[in-house]
């Protein structure tokens, strides 16, 4: 990092020997000589770093100080005096200083001083960058949805977001997106460039939670031989997400419940109170209410909790937004692994609609994802889903795609040949789409061919193999590869 450094001092010796010294360390350095200089320069031109004479000769560098804040609040100032002590470095401190070196000093001194202030602004960029990073993270993966539901739910978070520190529970079904709306409050909020900390209250014991909230002191207990910040303390200014807050333990329960009510705690075996501005969001997967009429979570938490509630749909309630979440996690992953998925066949679009996403958004993303990285398609088809959606009995009622009612055993040797052929025709278009994306179809077969199986087990409600079809009955049909027509039924040993 090629840093800019100002030095401003009265003495010509101290300022060419300073140049000197850090120009030959690979910095940018140059140099003023009075108060009024420092200004104007900070004005037109700000360095980085500035390293202040408290003695300059129209003015002093502690009235300096707040004026050079206010016109570059980044701007890190050591300052350097002949008249240093004590009150005097504390006031430099207070007053906006980020380091204090009393005259004489040594030159390896000066050059320590700037090598952490380096450190600290590239620990600054990479925070900066890190939560820029998020807000790019959040922007491309916010939620999607027309529905209106889903509306609803947008507008009470913009009402939600422009609050200072209003406490949020969100509520609903395992993958329906209630992280997404935390973040959304955070990064529509005044918070935004605050931290936004997330902790999961069923991957800790009790002990370790506590810990991890509100962290510990030095001697708090064995192994502890540094103060630790807990994600109470690190989340000042932003927000702090808990998910699956119904896990949380009685005992961190009632702490917690103090913590919320004066925004004030105790780090673990500490004695003085912290107090901390931020927002609390949480968020369970379960029946809250109940949770509490059986005893295993405060009422009176729940209810500090629960100023604002957030009640998310399950997807199975979204049907038109399906279809547009589908196509926009179709752009994300054709650009993430460079695939060209363009389009969705009708029959699959039948397909998800009426199929019940026990893992709702989550679960819909994750197929997406499979199908572009495994298959290679400009459509989104029936054969590149899950068998567990085809026949799960998803389909509705005069659907193409409705499983029929198992047939009766007399009708077994008039159908079955029927849909067998239709089964061989499908494996001979197989052999065809793979000979024209020169792969040899008996490497493929093995998958593809139980694949085009479907249409025979869906029309017979039953479990097709290779050479045997098993019905429900207890028996079993065998077919004669050679001749498709010749079938032979018979009962389980």
């Amino acid at each position: 990092m090629n840093l800019r450094i100002r030095i401003a001092d009265d003495e010509e010796l101290i300022r060419k020997s300073l140049v000197k010294l850090l120009s030959a360390e690979g910095y940018e350095v140059d140099a003023v000589g009075s108060a009024a200089e420092v200004l104007e320069s900070v004005r037109n031109d700000p360095p980085q770093i500035l390293i202040l004479d408290l003695r300059l000769p129209d003015g002093s560098g502690l009235e300096l100080l707040p004026r050079l804040k206010s016109l570059e609040p980044d701007l890190k100032v050591v300052v350097i005096t002949a008249f240093g002590d004590l009150p005097t470095a504390v006031q430099a401190m207070r007053q906006g200083a980020t380091d204090f070196i009393k005259k004489p000093y040594e030159m390896h001194e000066m050059v320590l001083a700037i090598e952490r202030l380096k450190a600290g602004i590239a620990r600054e960029n990479q925070l900066d960058a890190f939560r820029r990073g998020e807000l790019e993270s959040f922007l491309k993966t916010k939620i999607v949805g027309e529905a209106p539901a889903m509306r609803r739910i947008w507008d009470l978070v913009g009402k939600v977001s422009k609050s200072e520190a209003t406490t949020v529970l969100i509520e609903g079904e395992s993958g329906t997106g209630k992280d997404l709306v935390a973040r959304a409050i955070h990064f529509e909020s005044a918070r935004r460039g605050a931290p936004f900390l997330a902790l999961n209250c069923s991957s800790f014991q009790e002990q370790l939670l506590e810990n991890e909230l509100f962290g510990h002191e030095r001697g708090a207990f064995t192994d502890a031989r540094e103060p630790k910040r807990g994600l109470v303390e690190l989340a000042d200014q932003g927000t702090l997400f808990l998910d699956e807050i119904a896990d949380l333990p009685s005992a961190t329960q009632a702490k917690f419940l103090r913590f919320i009510e004066d925004r004030t705690f105790k780090r673990v075996g500490g004695a003085a109170d912290i107090a901390v501005d931020l927002r609390i969001v949480a968020a369970t997967n379960r029946d809250l209410d109940q949770t509490v009429k059986d005893g295993r979570f405060r009422q009176d938490l729940y209810y500090r909790l629960k100023v604002v509630s957030i009640l998310l749909p399950p997807l199975r309630e979204r049907g038109e937004d399906i279809q547009l979440l589908i196509r926009h996690f179709l752009d994300h992953y054709n650009e993430k692994f460079r695939k060209r998925f363009t389009s969705i066949a009708p029959e699959v679009q039948e397909i998800v609609r009426s199929y019940r996403w026990p893992g709702n958004v989550r679960e819909l993303r994750n197929l997406v994802e499979r199908i572009v990285l495994l298959e290679d398609d400009d459509t989104l088809r029936e054969d590149h889903l899950p068998a567990e959606m085809i026949g799960a009995g998803a389909h509705p009622q005069g659907s193409r795609f409705h499983r029929r009612k198992p047939l009766g055993r007399r009708a077994h040797s008039r159908d079955i040949p029927t849909e067998l052929d239709r089964t061989n025709q499908a494996d001979r278009r197989i052999a065809r789409s793979a000979r024209a994306r020169r792969v040899d179809p008996r490497s493929t077969s093995s998958v593809e061919r139980i694949r085009s199986r479907f249409t025979l087990s869906r029309f017979l409600g039953c479990r097709v193999s290779r050479q045997f079809v098993f019905f429900p009955s207890r028996s079993l049909v065998k077919v004669d590869q050679r001749d498709p027509r010749s079938i032979f039924i018979c009962p389980f040993p």
